[in-house]
């Protein structure tokens, strides 16, 4: 965060040709995000999909529900479906650093990001097949594998822009 500021920032502004600092684009939050395929099946499904999500974020996740009845899915308004969690501040810029530093790295052939994952409107979406990539899960404890996606909102207008301020914080996109 404070690398943002005192570095970071200024640089983007340049290299941007951004005449007022604050406009200069930033990180909002974070979400992270779990779909839970198991969970009408088995209820504690639900339960360690919230402890992968608590022990990857630090942060207690919200519990997300079915909107609407889906019949062939046998799905009820109201069923527990999957569970998210908001990062933003100072945890936000820790889990952002763990992510590009830590996380990415020991992905199998990791040749980098694809740099066609933005939104149109700035933010940079990110999904990986098994959460056993984050430090903080055991492998050994774990029963079958979880999914989840990480999207990353900025305060960019647009792909170019979020793309340079990405860069800047380091994540390493395909060439």
């Amino acid at each position: 965060m404070t690398k943002y500021n005192t570095k970071i920032a200024k640089d983007l502004q340049k290299e941007l040709e951004i005449k007022n600092s604050l406009a200069t684009p930033k990180l909002m939050k974070i979400v992270v995000n779990v779909g839970i395929k198991d969970a009408l099946a088995d209820k504690k499904n639900v339960d360690v999909a919230v402890s992968i999500l608590s022990q990857i974020t630090g942060q207690k996740p919200k519990v997300t529900r079915a909107r609407r009845s889906i019949a062939t899915f046998k799905l009820r308004e109201g069923d527990k479906i999957g569970a998210a969690v908001t990062l933003r501040g100072k945890r936000m810029y820790d889990f952002y650093e763990k992510l590009v530093g830590i996380v990415l790295p020991r992905i199998r052939d990791f040749r980098g990001v694809s740099p066609k994952s933005f939104d149109g409107r700035g933010n940079y979406s990110l999904g990986f097949q098994e959460a056993i990539v984050f430090p903080e899960i055991d492998p050994s404890k774990l029963e079958r594998n979880q999914g989840l996606e990480i999207t990353i909102v900025t305060s960019a207008k647009d792909n170019k822009e979020a793309e340079s301020l990405l860069r800047a914080l380091g994540m390493p996109f395909q060439k």
